[in-house]
């Protein structure tokens, strides 16, 4: 499972300009206005081969008992509770400040492992940037620039030394992880004690009964599987509201931790932008994936047709994936998840032979060539497979940079229907041909070819004047 960073410090001190630059996105909103993020940001980051989970939190606040800079307190202490390691910035131009004192001492209660980034240190002497802030007595400080990207690696280095990180694939012979997850009070609970045929976990009509991911063995026709029931995922704006403690956190880790999950959706509520996001970070991690509409028994034929249009709609980025359409608590059309959980399992740790995957990928050239860019056109040799949960399917060749996403999708799509790799994504990741001869110098002419450049040079101004 990912380690997860969370990242902590007082207003305006470049949390959220450290999160764009760990996930390498631009997810969280960055300005010079103190308190602009409030509620708290999930993103992939990844040092060398080393992936994590990591956390943008709002300006920490930790005497505050009202309001607003309350309830952004309240959000970062949650996250750093469910966190694996705290990274404390503070701001090295500012300088140490009593509020700083205040959150060292709030962290170092928590028992979790706290690092010091002195943050904006771009130049400055370093030595000097952090001599204040040996004063908080977290060990030493570390001078970095989130803006610049100055000690970054440095620092994710130290934070992950002490966690096992890296590649996570599961052996093929090993029984599937399934995830089962989604909003509050879609029946997720209800489905896992369908599935494992007895009352294993906690299922009310109250959003929030679960509150931590729990994981549930059970067998099925010989084969055994893990099934993690998860706390439901509400949108940002019901984080604040919400009185009991759920884990959002929790919920990604087991979608890392898995290598099948499965989306449950309330067929008696609209698809919200919070189902979109979730499938969407679902497929960021590339986990397999079956998609679940409950509460099915319960509509008319009318709203049956709707829902599915709307699905169509909002979730043509889920093509790849299966959709059932259940009712938990009556247990039709439960039969076929789990064959479907097996097809998506089997597709995301297969093998794909290098000779088939190239006669492929010549046979889709042949039919449709890819387009030219400029004076280039891309030219596809071979392709091999760079990994699996989920496949990756590596190709080689010249011009590869300039192939469009159109052209992408289509080869991701052939490689789809000729392997069957129904249910999982698929990323197709293209590299050029390195020529060994970049950035050497040539070697100086000897006295011999000087004298012949001279020679050549002479007879062509004679023929031609």
């Amino acid at each position: 499972m990912k380690p997860t960073i969370v990242l902590v410090g007082r207003p305006n001190v470049g949390k959220s300009t450290l999160f764009n630059r760990l996930t390498k996105s631009r997810d969280a909103l960055v300005h010079d206005q103190p308190g602009l993020t409030r509620d708290r940001h999930y993103g992939h980051g990844k040092i060398g081969d080393k992936p994590f989970l990591v956390v943008d939190t709002g300006g920490f606040e930790p005497v505050a008992d009202t309001g607003i800079l309350a309830e952004m307190a309240r959000q970062t202490l949650q996250a750093v509770d469910e966190g694996d390691a705290i990274v404390f910035m503070v701001d090295g131009r500012a300088g140490l400040t009593p509020q700083d004192h205040l959150i060292a001492d709030r962290l170092r209660r928590t028992g979790r492992p706290v690092h010091l980034a002195v943050n904006k240190t771009e130049g400055l002497i370093s030595t000097n940037a952090i001599l204040d802030f040996h004063e908080l007595g977290l060990g030493q400080p570390m001078p970095i620039s989130g803006a610049h990207g100055e000690g970054i690696a440095e620092l994710v280095e130290i934070v992950l030394a002490d966690f096992q990180t890296g590649t996570e694939e599961t052996a093929e012979d090993d029984h599937p992880k399934i995830a089962i997850v989604g909003r509050p009070n879609v029946g997720k609970s209800t489905l896992v004690n369908t599935l494992v045929g007895e009352e294993r976990v906690i299922a009310f009509d109250q959003p929030g009964t679960t509150r931590d991911s729990i994981y549930v063995d059970f067998e099925r026709d010989g084969r055994g599987y893990t099934l993690i029931d998860t706390a439901g995922v509400r949108r940002k704006g019901k984080v604040f509201e919400a009185v009991e403690k759920f884990s959002v956190i929790k919920t990604l880790q087991a979608i890392e931790d898995a290598n099948v999950v499965i989306l449950v959706l309330d067929a008696q509520q609209e698809v919200s932008d919070q189902d979109a996001h979730l499938a969407g970070f679902i497929l960021e991690a590339g986990r397999a994936l079956v998609v679940v509409v409950n509460k099915w028994d319960n509509l008319d034929d009318y709203q049956r047709e709707r829902i599915k249009k709307e699905l169509e709609r909002r979730m043509i980025f889920l093509s790849f994936a299966r959709f059932h359409f259940i009712s938990a608590l009556r247990g039709s059309g439960i039969g076929p998840v789990l064959k479907s959980v097996d097809e998506a399992y089997r597709a995301a740790m297969a093998k794909l032979p290098t000779p088939k995957l190239t006669q492929v990928l010549h046979d889709a050239v042949t039919r449709h060539a890819p387009p030219k860019s400029g004076f280039f056109r891309p030219k596809p040799k071979y392709a091999h497979q760079g990994g699996s949960n989920p496949p990756i399917i590596v190709i080689h060749g010249n011009h590869l940079e300039v192939v469009n996403n159109t052209y992408k999708r289509y080869l991701e799509n052939t490689f789809r229907e000729y392997f069957q790799l129904m249910g999982t994504p698929l990323k197709v990741e293209f590299k050029g041909n390195v020529n060994p001869y970049e950035g050497k110098k040539a070697a100086p002419l000897t006295e011999r070819e000087l004298k012949k450049v001279h020679r050549d040079h002479r007879r062509r101004r004679r023929m031609f004047g």
